[in-house]
């Protein structure tokens, strides 16, 4: 069987199942087991999809050129500087304003840092469509 075919299985599998999970959850009126079991397997989903992701890049980096995995090990560090970063910055404060049971600390602090993240992410983008425009202006004049 080819390579073609077993994702193509693999897919369709993961389409039933996540179907099948989004149906019950329906039928079931979303009460707390269905919408725990809808959330596990969306964190499933991100993380299988996010571990197939590196792995198939570090794969085919080996294949085509093996010096391109130092470059992905460099990248995949700063990924990690970053989110230490963001991390660090995460003050993990009592929510203000909220009346109910407060969230522990360290779901607090997630949270901060997924914030963290998010800013950081932004000003990025930002900060590469000013220079990607400023850096097309110049080579435009040339």
């Amino acid at each position: 069987m080819g390579y073609s075919k077993i994702v193509k299985i693999v897919l369709w599998v993961l389409m039933v199942i996540g179907v099948a999970v989004g149906v019950w959850g329906f039928v079931a009126d979303f009460n707390d087991a269905s919408v725990d079991a809808l959330l596990r397997w969306g964190y499933v989903m991100v993380i299988a999809g996010i571990a197939i992701a590196v792995l198939m890049g570090l794969v085919i980096a080996v294949i085509n050129n093996p010096k391109s995995l130092v470059k992905m090990l460099l990248a995949l560090v700063g990924c990690a500087v970053v989110v230490g970063v963001a991390y660090a910055l995460a003050s993990g404060d009592e929510l203000v304003g909220y009346i109910g049971t407060q969230p522990d600390a360290g779901t607090l602090k997630m949270t901060d840092t997924i914030l963290n993240l998010a800013y950081i992410a932004c000003g990025g983008a930002i900060l590469a469509i000013i220079f990607g425009a400023c850096f097309t202006a110049i080579r435009g004049r040339k």
